[in-house]
């Protein structure tokens, strides 16, 4: 008896100290009243119990354990699982678009991205023309064990493999593509060019995929150097930036940036479904007198142009800040700026880890935050905006992230269905029949 009453005074000390711990944090406070006040009332059955019968003490704790145990987990640890937020749909085949993807291109291909468009087809509205070594591409579905997938796909007949000869690697020169006529980046292309699929992707060679891109689809009327265009996350979930160029210009001229504006403009109004874009050109000042000599001159053209809703220079703070939809720049600067992007998820969710109490009760805490920790690796993930836009070539092309793996390949495949199914190239052509894209 003696050592059921211990017991019942250890089990109120450290529920105690739980509720206690819990009051701190004003976010679960309502939740923490409610456990508690449940905590109070199993702590008040238990004891009855224990009084009434000793040996059902052992009996007890091991119900508790067994029903506690899935709340005791580390949240952060579960982040990095493959939950990512996709919901299945049902898909009429009649809505289905054909993309043709670079099944060898990228660090992981083909087995990663095979995987991703596997799980595409079951998730968006897409038929797939996977290009690629055949040879490969089937060893790699036999190890990864995607055979039974793949075959399932082909014959539902949403999946179509396409053979290519020896494709472009990651560190070979962009112009290579003009000697690798068979290569998997340039069959791709000829899929868009002949009108049997209406978007490409590839996380491949970027500069192969543009220079395959120019050579095969060409470039818009008007248009001097295509963009590589990104989705960055704003303070509003539901309204992203667009920032181009990201890197397929390393030097850029007045003019260019100009036409980035124009064709970031298009874009945010029909894929993305802003009205009125508002235009920002990326600087290190809100004054129009700051930065250096292209920024001047830019800044001259912008502001001068009444086709797009210009608000004048962005500082870098302001990129993510929701007051821009659309952001230019030099490739080179825009490039830094979207591979400093990519790190502040993982660091964030590093410094949340090291922050959080440790022990069970860091753990039961931190349980109640999934949900919101959740949204933010969703909001701040890379892979979970999967690829960029090439704009300014006459066909949609998207681009990869060279670690691309599966959940990159599925938001990147979503990112091309919504350009496709918006008619951005319509609008693009009707702009080029108006020649409005002349400066």
């Amino acid at each position: 008896m003696q050592n059921s009453s211990q017991n019942r005074t250890n089990r109120s000390k450290a529920i105690r100290r739980l509720v206690i711990w819990y009051r701190r944090n004003s976010a679960v406070t309502t939740l923490v009243d409610t456990a508690a006040n449940s905590a109070s009332a199993a702590s008040n059955v238990a004891g009855t119990v224990v009084s009434n019968a000793g040996s059902v003490v052992t009996s007890a704790g091991s119900i508790a354990r067994s029903t506690l145990q899935p709340l005791v987990f580390d949240p952060l640890r579960r982040l990095q699982s493959n939950e990512n937020g996709f919901e299945k749909i049902s898909i009429q085949d009649s809505e289905r678009l054909w993309v043709a993807v670079d099944g060898m291109g990228g660090d992981y291909a083909p087995e990663s991205i095979l995987e991703g468009c596997l799980k595409a087809i079951s998730r968006l509205p897409l038929k797939i023309k996977f290009v690629g070594e055949i040879q490969k591409i089937n060893t790699a579905a036999e190890n990864a064990g995607l055979n039974e997938a793949l075959l399932g796909a082909i014959d539902s007949g949403n999946f179509q493999l396409v053979p290519s000869g020896i494709s472009v690697g990651m560190d070979e020169e962009a112009t290579v593509v003009r000697k690798k006529r068979d290569a998997s980046i340039n069959i791709a292309m000829d899929l868009v060019k002949k009108g049997e699929a209406l978007a490409v992707y590839s996380a491949g060679n970027s500069g192969a995929l543009m220079a395959s891109a120019i050579f095969r689809l060409g470039r818009l009327k008007g248009i001097d150097r295509p963009a590589i265009g990104a989705l960055f996350p704003t303070k509003d979930p539901g309204q992203p930036v667009l920032v181009l160029d990201v890197g397929a210009n390393m030097d850029c001229k007045p003019a260019y940036l100009h036409h980035f504006a124009l064709l970031g403009n298009i874009y945010c109004r029909d894929v993305l479904q802003v009205n009125h874009p508002r235009i920002g050109l990326l600087n290190i000042g809100e004054e129009s007198c700051k930065g250096n000599d292209l920024s001047l001159r830019s800044y001259e053209l912008l502001s001068s142009d009444k086709r797009f809703n210009f608000e004048g220079n962005c500082e870098g703070r302001d990129v993510l800040s929701g007051q821009f939809d659309v952001v230019v720049c030099d490739g080179f600067t825009g490039n830094i700026l979207l591979k400093f992007l990519e790190s502040v998820g993982s660091v964030l969710l590093d410094v949340l880890r090291a922050e959080l109490p440790r022990g069970r009760r860091g753990k039961v805490g931190s349980a109640f935050l999934r949900s919101n920790l959740k949204r933010i690796k969703k909001r701040l993930d890379h892979a979970e905006h999967g690829g960029a836009l090439l704009l300014g070539v006459n066909g949609i092309c998207v681009i990869g992230h060279g670690s691309s793996k599966a959940l990159s390949v599925v938001s990147a495949l979503r990112i091309a269905h919504s350009a496709a199914s918006h008619g951005v190239m319509e609008d693009l052509a009707k702009l080029q029949d108006s020649e409005i894209l002349s400066v």
